[in-house]
């Protein structure tokens, strides 16, 4: 036996730390790749070559081209997902202030803002982005909290209350609609948030 012969790596998948990183790299390049193209311009090849990976490495961990967008949605609209929570934490009478606080308070700041304009911005142009965002939120966010609130038509009304706030941002941070882009964030939850408490409680 040759004692100077180096040892051969075993075929097979790569250490799970290793797995972990690799996975980590693609996604945050796909966050990139679909935030600065689009999900239309965006493809498998370059998300893998942003991430310095092959791209049957990109399609052994998450498949398809949309099932990467939604992995990489996924963990960047994780903030959002403790809306529920923000929900729960109060009397019921202030719910909507908590909860118009808490979705903007998303979009304010500039770490999770960027991730979710890419989101929203994919989702706007393109149908098979916007299926997944769809999936995304209703299976994610609008089920725990209209598991939330107690009264008839729940989920409707958690639907009324994400399209009051979401349509609220869009003007404020995609659009940039004015004055509504350069008002005071407090005077805009002020006029928010009753009509998200209506929707949420109102008999």
């Amino acid at each position: 036996m040759n004692d100077n012969a180096q040892p051969t790596r075993r075929r097979g998948r790569p250490p799970r730390t290793e797995s972990a990183d690799t996975r980590d790299r693609i996604l945050s390049a796909a966050r990139e790749e679909f935030s600065e193209r689009g999900y239309e311009k965006t493809s498998v090849r370059g998300i893998a070559k942003a991430a310095g990976v092959d791209s049957a490495l990109v399609h052994h961990y998450f498949g398809t081209k949309e099932q990467v967008f939604e992995a990489a949605i996924a963990v960047a609209f994780a903030p959002a997902l403790n809306a529920p929570e923000a929900l729960a934490a109060g009397p019921v009478e202030a719910v909507g202030e908590r909860l118009t606080r808490f979705v903007f308070g998303v979009w304010e700041n500039p770490t999770t803002r960027s991730p979710v304009l890419a989101i929203v911005r994919s989702a706007v142009n393109n149908e098979t982005a916007a299926a997944v965002f769809r999936r995304l939120i209703a299976s994610q966010l609008l089920r725990r909290v209209a598991a939330q609130v107690d009264l008839p038509d729940a989920e409707l009304r958690a639907e009324l209350a994400a399209a009051q706030l979401v349509g609220t941002a869009m003007m404020r941070y995609v659009v940039k609609l004015e004055p509504l882009a350069s008002a005071d964030l407090e005077q805009i939850i002020a006029r928010v948030a009753p009509v998200v408490q209506h929707h949420l409680t109102s008999a």
